[in-house]
């Protein structure tokens, strides 16, 4: 890594330094085994949970960063890429979820998300709508068809808590209300990039049912594996199709 760039303060992405075209995920070790897929691949920052690659997928020029889990870390991630030139996003990440129409092992695309969080409720006003890109959602669906896989398209659910308190979780509430899971970053990605001028999509893989008791929560299995190597091909996929439309 050239340390004579100028770099952001807490992800250390160097400025002016990444693709416009940026997938994120939580995981350090999952942004490595994305950047593991594209070709001319260079680390360029790894500060705390931000670990951050360059690459190309069949020509495109493509960024990769983990963001940490839950949404005030992960809005720093967003923040910086977006100052350090990313123009179009895309979250690939896990998420319970709401429907047995939707079982583990399959996808959501996240055209919106309930801002069920603390951190956006401390940017914009109660009411502002959490809302993806209709581009990269189109492009999200476009490469899912192909790759054949099950998935829905519709509304996500971003929290904060991961294990539950005295309170009881809302899943019933938001199950009822349309929402298709629930995760803890897109409603962050959704918002920021509206504020600056940027697009973005999400897609996640189920690797459970939100409602389920946690003492059974094992996000390590093989349908898993495979609905997350699908997710990284449909959001690599979408971003070259949307490169090749420039």
């Amino acid at each position: 890594m050239n340390e004579n760039l100028e770099r952001m303060p807490t992800t250390r992405i160097p400025v002016n330094g990444i693709s416009p075209f940026v997938i994120v995920c939580g995981d350090p070790f999952r942004a490595e085994m994305i950047a593991g897929k594209l070709e001319n691949v260079e680390e360029i920052a790894y500060s705390r949970e931000y670990r951050t690659f360059n690459g190309e997928y069949k020509g495109t020029e493509v960024t990769v960063s983990s963001h940490g889990v839950g949404a005030p870390g992960a809005a720093v991630s967003f923040e910086e890429l977006i100052k350090a030139g990313a123009k179009k996003i895309i979250r690939v990440g896990t998420a319970g979820s709401y429907t047995r129409d939707l079982p583990p092992g399959s996808l959501i695309i996240a055209d919106s998300a309930v801002r069920a969080d603390g951190l956006t409720k401390q940017m914009v006003p109660d009411g502002v709508p959490a809302v993806a890109d209709f581009r990269i959602v189109q492009a999200l669906h476009d490469a899912a068809e192909e790759r054949e896989v099950t998935f829905g398209t519709g509304m996500i659910v971003t929290l904060d808590a991961f294990y539950a308190g005295p309170v009881a979780f809302p899943h019933k509430l938001f199950k009822d209300s349309g929402a298709l899971g629930a995760e803890m970053e897109i409603a962050a990605l959704y918002t920021i990039a509206k504020l600056r001028g940027v697009q973005a999509g999400g897609i996640v893989a189920l690797d459970g049912y939100a409602y389920a008791d946690m003492d059974d929560y094992n996000p390590h299995k093989d349908y898993v594996a495979q609905a997350v190597e699908d997710e990284i091909y449909i959001a690599l996929e979408a971003f070259h199709a949307m490169n090749q439309q420039k």
